[in-house]
């Protein structure tokens, strides 16, 4: 491999821009952009002119030796089949979450990173937010005690014409769920990362606010933690006009909440609670892949809109950056073959609790994970 990771985005979509923009800001040319991959040749072609690169066919990609890596933007009922293939042909593997929609496809990937030495990494980027890596660091040393009570929300909006706009979309083959696999996912992996393993749930499903969708809009459910705190999760994409995404944790010593991509209170007893988006100092120190490393707080002033994910009309940070980061330690690791900040088995844990979720709604009773 040469000095520069070569990727290759596979599946032009509505998150690829997002991955190229990434990609292209890293500063330090540790990855370079250099093709582009889409079922569909004419937005392949059109991506590929877009971003200066060549557009390939997957047959001519998986065959490329100037091709070190792939990001793979597709439905994510074929994350698997895709990203299984690319690793047997020798390249690293970056996916957009979720990692896959069914454990056994997670296991796949994770079997084929196993056996072929390929980085493998799923797209988590809200670990890589200043605000979150300062929760992190706080819940580690123990600033707020023993974590007692959590709270998740994901309180979106997604038109019909959302769904409507391609065939995968809301359904259990491709989607793989509905606002909680595709919305939420994030959340429950910023759950499991800050307050530890799920041990039970339940929970109850609906479809409320859009039509022709095989899955749910509307979930909640109430979640037993290992380590003996309790936790509740609401999601939906039928919440007008959508809201900034909440996780409140708190502890028997304090209580940390962010919302967005910012935290909004910290308060620890004995200390003066701290309210709004400047909460987080400027800068906020995370082992990743057995290094130290320093992120700036300095980018999550400006609310913009943010195209894909977006929480509501806007977000306290730059869209982008927390992906230019997960990309960069991505790349990092392809080199060193260190383990990346969310491997396979990170990905593939909320998957198993969203997994689980839908079990409980569909029996009637609580699920054990």
């Amino acid at each position: 491999m040469t000095e520069a990771l070569r990727i290759a985005i596979v599946g032009c979509g509505t998150i690829a821009p997002t991955h190229a923009d990434a990609i292209r800001a890293i500063s330090d040319d540790s990855i370079r952009l250099v093709a582009c991959c889409d079922d569909i040749p004419t937005r392949s072609a059109k991506f590929a002119e877009t971003y200066g690169v060549r557009a390939v066919s997957w047959t001519d990609l998986l065959a490329d030796p100037d091709i070190d890596a792939v990001s793979i933007c597709t439905p994510s009922g074929v994350h698997a089949d895709l990203g299984v293939e690319a690793m047997k042909a020798g390249k690293h593997v970056l996916i957009e979450k979720p990692l896959e929609i069914s454990i056994a496809a997670c296991d796949r990937l994770i079997d084929a990173q196993a056996v072929t030495g390929r980085t493998l990494a799923c797209v988590c980027q809200h670990r890589f937010d200043p605000s979150t890596l300062f929760v992190r660091d706080a819940v580690s040393r123990g600033d707020l005690g023993s974590v007692a009570l959590v709270d998740a929300r994901v309180t979106w909006y997604r038109t019909q014409q959302y769904y409507d706009s391609a065939d995968w979309r809301g359904t259990w083959e491709l989607d793989g769920g509905g606002c909680l696999m595709n919305q939420g996912v994030h959340t429950v992996d910023l759950m499991l990362w800050l307050c530890g393993p799920a041990r039970s749930v339940f929970a109850q499903t609906r479809t409320l606010g859009h039509e022709r969708i095989e899955v749910e809009d509307c979930v909640a459910a109430t979640v037993a933690f290992d380590n003996g705190a309790i936790g509740t999760i609401v999601a939906s994409t039928a919440a007008y006009p959508g809201f900034p995404v909440r996780l409140a944790i708190h502890g028997t010593q304090g209580t940390a909440v962010l919302e967005g991509d910012a935290l909004q209170t910290y308060a620890i007893i004995g200390e003066k609670a701290i309210y709004g988006q400047t909460a987080a100092p400027h800068a906020v120190s995370i082992a990743t892949g057995g290094t130290r490393s320093t992120v700036s707080n300095s980018s999550v002033s400006e609310p913009v809109d943010a195209p894909d994910e977006g929480e509501g009309p806007t977000v306290p940070a730059r869209w982008g950056d927390s992906h230019r980061a997960q990309i960069a330690d991505f790349a990092r690791c392809c080199r060193t073959g260190e383990k990346p900040l969310v491997g396979g088995l990170e990905g593939r844990a909320a998957v198993e609790l969203i997994l689980a979720i839908y079990e409980s709604a569909r029996s009637g009773h609580m699920v054990e994970l």
